[in-house]
């Protein structure tokens, strides 16, 4: 018994280091011979603000539940972004449905130039100098989705120089290239 509950604190504790954004709490019908059966549906963004990210949904006829389903959803499958100080190591499109998302990178002190649910998803990721173009469908599940594609097909710039056959300065934005000349 005791055991279990040393368990249980570290889980929470463990937990505690990442934070969590409600991105969409909508409500969802099934149609079936009776009428509707309605329910909540949940997204949740979870993030330690390092580089590490994970999305969750969850679905319940109460919100309460909703949430906590999809923030347990969350937190099974974390991914690892690669990040270049402030912001993302070179542009990247990701696709998701009718969505299609944009992802520059920028300046240090620019800051998220992003709307919604892109702009809370890279804000737990840990970005802050990006800039973002969000295209198609405005469905903020998909425009998630879509930024999450975008951020898992990030490389590194040795990875990306190599797979573009080109140098790794060339692919350095202008100011990482001034730091490196100093």
């Amino acid at each position: 018994m005791a055991d279990n509950r040393r368990n249980e604190k570290q889980d929470f504790e463990a937990q505690d280091q990442f934070e969590e954004r409600v991105i969409e709490i909508a409500r969802v019908a099934k149609v079936v011979k009776g009428g509707r059966r309605f329910q909540f549906r949940v997204t949740v963004v979870v993030g330690d603000k390092k580089g590490t990210i994970s999305m969750g949904v969850g679905k319940a006829n109460a919100v309460p539940d909703a949430m906590r389903k999809a923030s347990e959803r969350a937190r099974k499958q974390m991914y690892v972004i690669n990040l270049s100080g402030t912001t993302i190591p070179h542009e990247v499109l990701g696709k998701v449905a009718g969505a299609r998302v944009m992802l520059k990178p920028a300046s240090p002190g620019t800051g998220v130039i992003a709307a919604g649910g892109v702009r809370a998803v890279l804000e737990v990721a840990g970005v802050r100098d990006i800039l973002t173009k969000s295209q198609g469908s405005a469905n903020v599940l998909n425009v998630v989705q879509a930024t999450f594609d975008a951020l898992i097909q990030l490389k590194s710039p040795h990875e990306e120089a190599a797979r573009r056959g080109k140098n790794v300065n060339d692919l350095l934005p202008f100011w990482e290239r001034r730091k490196q000349h100093a």
